[in-house]
């Protein structure tokens, strides 16, 4: 029999000080997460590991998303073993149905960036607009609100919890959405495509976060990672397809009446995603027992802490700008995922200028061409399922290798790399009419596979290396792309009206080819690189004191348990 308090009727803990620990902890949103991230559904009730707390102010660090106040004669809820409610806890065919449903909303966001992409020779033409910079602008201005949202989402998603952030962003979003079918004006248009770009940056942002949240173990977290890039490549490359044959057969507005339908039916999705976000779930539980028992002193960690707007404001929302100019690992693969996030854009204009202009196809048909990177990036997904296997294998054997953090992922980049950069001098050496159209396009394939690569080794190291903090380094590094997707697709058409096809395609992919060398110095110095970063270094700490709490927790339960059997075998 352990030291924990036994369940009450309604499911709530004992509130016998008897049991309770007496303990001097920082009570802040990072240490929540350094406690042993279990609880219990035995017997269908909830059983709480309640510590009792004496007066003590923590120090502010950087784990901390706000001050810790005093507390007296706090009783603190953690996790138990086994319970359902600890999303690391939920059975697997929970935590697949989740990732489908994120996948779901995601598929509305990135999808929506590039939905008039075909529809807009048509919009413009309605609007009377010949500028050929302001024919950029309804992919440009979504991208600015894939700038500015990630910096509040990501964070406050980390502050106040994952299913209110998805909830009112994606009604948001779908509200605008609505409001670019019936805009009746080109300013109009742009500004709910800016709204849009804003709310939709959600998904990209709070969704690793999610998987975070729910996968504590790194494989079917880096699996989940892979079918979120899928979705994210996916979703641009439908929607040229559906704007592109709406437009030529039912109006340019039905492009955006279809999208709607689909956010509609997520829309009901979203409502009934759970929370996964541990400090927000134990707050709840928490407040529940007080309802209950007005009477009670149970609090959840995160209830502790003072709710310092001005520190709110200084610390939690400005932890992506601070970790793109403060961590190398951060900055460096920002660079780099800007770069290629930047030309997979500039694609859709480089197509129609291809296809269109150089091929005479239709818009409709030059949709379809974007079909070779779909295929593309499920390749990838294949390579990736094969790099892992040989990781599990790996793992399984011992290998020495496989420990050191940036062999795990970032390997499948220094591949992607220079295939993404290959297909680049492909496409641009290969598109001329004295070729077919098939082969420039058949370049969408390795084109998937690199971007697909780069993106899932990247995008799972920065998860790996920032764990509780994911979401505020993905908020960094989706700001960050977009920002630069904004820009450089601007200057696309001039850039192939001046350097031409082959010369456009050659320097993206010269550029492409110099920053690949990034993950090729991550193998080799990002051990050190690592070593040397203040977030990293707390969260190693992190471990080590969860790893000895977790410790002298077991050595209690097994000292109370020998006890126990002692004092049952004098009464016999």
């Amino acid at each position: 029999m352990s030291n924990r308090n036994p369940p009450l009727e309604n499911g709530h803990p004992s509130h016998d000080s008897s049991n309770a620990v007496s303990v001097h902890r920082d009570y802040t949103l990072g240490h929540l997460l350094d406690v042993d991230r279990t609880v219990s559904n035995q017997n269908a009730t909830y059983r709480y590991k309640v510590e009792q707390v004496e007066d003590k102010k923590g120090p502010s660090n950087e784990l901390a998303s706000d001050s810790t106040r005093n507390t007296d004669n706090k009783t603190i809820i953690w996790w138990e073993k086994d319970d359902l409610e600890n999303p690391n806890n939920w059975p697997t065919r929970r935590k697949t149905l989740f990732v489908i449903a994120t996948m779901m909303i995601v598929i509305n966001s990135t999808m929506g960036s590039t939905l008039p992409s075909m529809a807009i020779p048509y919009m413009t033409a309605e609007w009377r607009v010949t500028s050929a910079t302001q024919k950029d602008l309804p992919i440009s201005t979504y991208l600015i609100g894939y700038v500015l949202g990630p910096i509040l989402w990501g964070p406050l998603s980390e502050h106040i919890g994952r299913r209110s952030v998805t909830i009112v962003t994606f009604f948001a979003f779908t509200v605008w959405t609505l409001a670019c079918a019936l805009a009746t004006s080109w300013p109009a248009f742009l500004v709910f495509r800016l709204l849009s770009g804003a709310f939709a940056s959600a998904p990209i942002t709070v969704t690793t976060g999610q998987l975070a949240d729910i996968y504590d173990d790194p494989v079917p977290r880096g699996h989940a990672v892979a079918y979120f890039m899928a979705v994210t490549v996916g979703g641009p490359l439908l929607a040229p397809i559906v704007s592109g044959f709406c437009s030529t057969t039912i109006g340019w507005r039905w492009t955006f009446w279809v999208a709607l339908i689909y956010a509609g039916v997520t829309l009901i999705v979203v409502v009934i995603l759970p929370e996964t976000y541990a400090p927000v779930i134990l707050s709840r539980r928490a407040q529940k027992v007080r309802k209950t028992n007005p009477d009670s002193q149970i609090y959840a960690p995160s209830e502790l802490e003072e709710r310092n707007i001005r520190l709110v404001v200084t610390r939690v929302l400005t932890r992506p700008i601070r970790m793109i100019l403060t961590e190398p690992i951060v900055s460096a693969t920002c660079a780099y995922l800007a770069l290629l996030y930047a030309i997979f854009y500039i694609s859709f204009t480089a197509f129609s200028i291809i296809f269109q202009d150089l091929y005479g196809l239709s818009a409709g048909v030059t949709g379809l061409l974007f079909l070779p990177i779909a295929l593309g990036s499920i390749i990838a997904l294949g390579i990736f399922f094969m790099w892992d296997n040989y990781l599990r294998k790996a793992i399984a054997e011992n290998r020495p290798w496989f420990k050191k953090e940036e062999h795990l992922r970032v390997p499948l980049a220094t591949l992607g790399g220079p295939i993404f950069a290959v297909s680049l001098f492909w496409l641009g050496f290969s598109a001329k009419l004295s070729v077919h159209y098939i082969v420039p396009s058949l370049s969408g394939i390795c084109f998937g596979i690199g971007f697909m690569l780069v993106f899932i080794g990247m995008l799972n190291y920065l998860t790996d290396a920032y764990e509780i903090y994911a979401a505020s380094a993905n908020a960094a590094s989706s700001s960050s792309r977009s920002l630069v997707a904004v820009v450089l697709p601007l200057a696309s058409t001039p850039l192939f009206n001046r350097l031409g096809i082959r010369g456009a395609c050659s320097l993206l992919a010269g550029l492409s080819l110099l920053l690949s060398a990034i993950p090729f110095i991550f193998i080799w110095k990002g051990e050190r690189i690592r070593a040397g970063s203040k977030f990293c270094i707390e969260l190693k700490e992190r471990k080590h004191k969860r790893q000895l709490k977790v410790e002298e927790q077991n050595r209690k339960d097994s000292e109370n348990e020998q006890a126990c059997r002692e004092k049952e075998n004098k009464t016999v």
